[in-house]
């Protein structure tokens, strides 16, 4: 969908994990060249750090850093060591700025030590249908939702996508929340609603009758097992309306995506997801036992969720309860049971029970998580 001019080129390696790229990213110029600038910078960071396979949530904490105009900046307790602005040029409406990149990837990130999450969407919903009447684009909130379920589909570190669910969610809902999260074995649950896509026109400047156009949404992520919700958070940006007054846009087409208004609501998708991976790669993942035979279990994650032959687990089990008011409530005790994997399918793996006496002891749906000492 963005268009980007992408290379990443290793340089030289002055360490065993750390490597330069140099790297080019390209963003739409805006009426704030600034803006634009960090733009690029941010676009172009993203593509090293995905290429060396480094933390991508790492990159919301070097936002407020890009905001300043610079060509050198040395960081700090971060994988990112350093990064150099080494040419920026306007062409064809679009800034391209090249950078090097200093990246030194940790073997205990997150992404690296946990399962990947389930993770269930819900199709966003334009609160106000009337602010979509310009372009006549009431059909913005379901290709949004699609937009940022291929966004995690590939570039997500720390989540499987279950899919959008046909079901509309209720954060004052939790027991419809869990059946749908049983229902579909997801750990978490995707809530999200667009509050504003009102447009206003410019007659007074150099720019008259210039439209530019709000993008304002806000998403909960909901825990499958209680129905609690876990975190939220608002975006809002804006970008210029460039389709006349009258005409009719269609969502789903490049032109829509490839203009500048498009193009915003795809680093906000983008900005959706490194935040997901910010704060909820390090919860722990919690397949469950699905089945028990003798000395041999199943559990339902496998190679999609980054299952690897051999892997030893620790058992958890399910002692969760409804409380007075109809609310599940968590409750896990660990078990002396150690599993290993030993055999791995796309979606579930074969555990081997240890010690194999006390596999009577384990029941459909008791929790597992990666063996830490």
């Amino acid at each position: 969908m963005i268009k980007h001019l992408v290379a990443c080129i290793a340089l030289y390696v002055p360490s065993i994990n750390a490597a330069w790229y140099e790297v080019t990213g390209v963003s739409s110029v805006l009426e704030n060249k600034a803006q634009a600038r960090q733009h690029a910078l941010e676009d172009a960071i993203y593509q090293a750090i995905k290429f060396s396979d480094a933390d991508i949530g790492g990159l919301t904490v070097l936002r407020p850093y890009l905001k300043e105009l610079k060509d050198d900046y040395l960081l700090s307790g971060n994988e990112i060591r350093q990064i150099q602005v080494l040419k920026t040029k306007q062409f064809n409406g679009a800034i391209k700025l090249t950078a090097r990149i200093d990246i030194y990837p940790t073997a205990s990130a997150c992404h690296k030590n946990q399962y990947r999450k389930e993770l269930l969407m819900t199709r966003f919903n334009i609160v106000s249908p009337e602010h979509a009447a310009l372009g006549g684009i009431f059909q913005f909130g379901n290709d949004f939702t699609v937009l940022l379920q291929r966004q995690f589909e590939t570039q997500a570190q720390s989540f499987v996508i279950q899919g959008i669910s046909p079901h509309a969610i209720s954060l004052t809902q939790p027991y419809i929340t869990t059946m749908i999260a049983e229902n579909t074995s997801a750990q978490y649950l995707l809530v999200g609603n667009i509050t504003d896509m009102s447009a206003t026109i410019d007659k007074k400047t150099v720019h008259k009758n210039k439209t530019s156009r709000q993008l304002a949404l806000s998403i909960s992520v909901i825990n499958g097992k209680s129905g609690e919700v876990i975190y939220q958070n608002r975006y809002r940006d804006t970008a210029a309306w460039p389709f006349e007054k009258n005409s009719k846009v269609d969502t789903k087409t490049a032109r829509f995506w490839t203009s500048s208004y498009g193009e915003m609501a795809q680093r906000m998708s983008r900005n959706i997801l490194l935040d997901l991976e910010k704060n909820l790669s390090c919860r722990v993942t919690t397949p469950k036992i699905i089945s028990i035979r003798g000395p041999h279990g199943q559990i339902n994650a496998g190679r999609i969720h980054g299952v690897a032959y051999d892997d030893v687990l620790s058992l958890w089990h399910d002692a969760s309860f409804t409380d007075q008011y109809g609310i599940q409530r968590t409750q896990l005790k660990k078990s002396e049971i150690l599993l290993t994997v030993s055999r791995i399918y796309e979606n579930s793996s074969e555990v081997s029970i240890s010690p194999a006496e006390l596999g009577s002891s384990i029941q459909i749906g008791d929790m597992v998580t990666k063996y830490t000492q």
